[in-house]
């Protein structure tokens, strides 16, 4: 785990320059537009009002007996929004050492400054969504203790995204074919995970697989604390710290074996 450590010590002395890069990746996301700099956050916020008009208002769908709330709408507001920030962070790092490679070419920056500018940069617009959402569905349950919790999954939310994202952004790098593969379960992963349904309804032989989706294990933490007001369980903890685990090791492999070609493969 030494070359990651060594990773994580580039990206802290380089913080400063890391900050600079965020705000201009923002600023990029919303430039020639006609809202500015509220275009980034108007386009999730219009997603989580469109699921909840379709299913709530026009369809009037509901969930079956055991789900926390019965309206599917409330429900899947819980785990689309984070499962989107997911989608955004990893699909932007991902890519973040392709779009990068020329300025890498001239400039012996470390790489992991690009993955995390993107990275952060998506968290910096999803983070706050995520904060009103946790603060409306809050006083359902007098806002108690449980709410820490979901501070503490957006943490290891954003420190996954940006493991997974440095990892499959060295891959993209060494075969493009990453880019397209990863695409795709990102496409699907939403039908992979209790998003859309609570894991209750989901057939029982077939539900492990369900915990394959690293979003699966937050995404649960975040449904018990905003739709029923409890601590996340215990497996949600473990899961999640055993995806953290995995990913941080493969990456150590990874940059280690890359470090001296990452660059020409740009």
């Amino acid at each position: 785990m030494l070359i990651l450590f060594n990773e994580i010590q580039a990206l802290w002395r380089a913080r400063a320059l890391v900050w600079v890069l965020t705000r201009r990746e923002l600023a990029a996301r919303h430039t020639g537009t006609a809202a500015g700099v509220l275009w980034p956050y108007l386009q999730p916020l219009l997603t989580v009002a469109a699921y909840y008009l379709v299913f709530d208002v026009v369809f009037s769908m509901r969930l079956g007996e055991g789900a926390p709330p019965h309206a599917v709408g409330t429900f899947l507001i819980v785990g689309a929004l984070p499962w989107m920030a997911f989608c955004d962070a990893v699909a932007r790092g991902m890519n973040s050492l392709i779009e990068a490679g020329g300025l890498l070419h001239k400039n012996p920056l470390p790489p992991v400054l690009f993955t995390a500018r993107a990275v952060l940069a998506s968290g910096l617009i999803y983070g706050p969504l995520l904060v009103v959402v946790a603060l409306v569905y809050a006083p359902l349950h007098h806002f108690n203790g449980a709410l820490l919790g979901f501070v503490v999954l957006l943490g290891l939310q954003l420190v996954l995204c940006l493991l997974l994202g440095y990892l499959l952004a060295i891959l993209a790098a060494a075969l493009r074919d990453t880019v397209q593969l990863v695409n795709f379960f990102l496409s699907v992963g939403i039908y992979l995970s209790p998003i859309l349904f609570p894991l209750t309804l989901f057939p029982e032989n077939w539900r492990w697989v369900l915990w394959f989706n690293p979003m699966t294990a937050l995404v649960v933490g975040y449904q018990q604390i905003l739709l029923q007001g409890a601590w996340p369980p215990v497996s949600v903890w473990w899961v999640t710290l055993v995806w953290l685990a995995v990913t941080a090791l493969l990456l150590n492999v990874v940059v280690k074996r890359s470090r001296d070609q990452l660059v020409d493969w740009l």
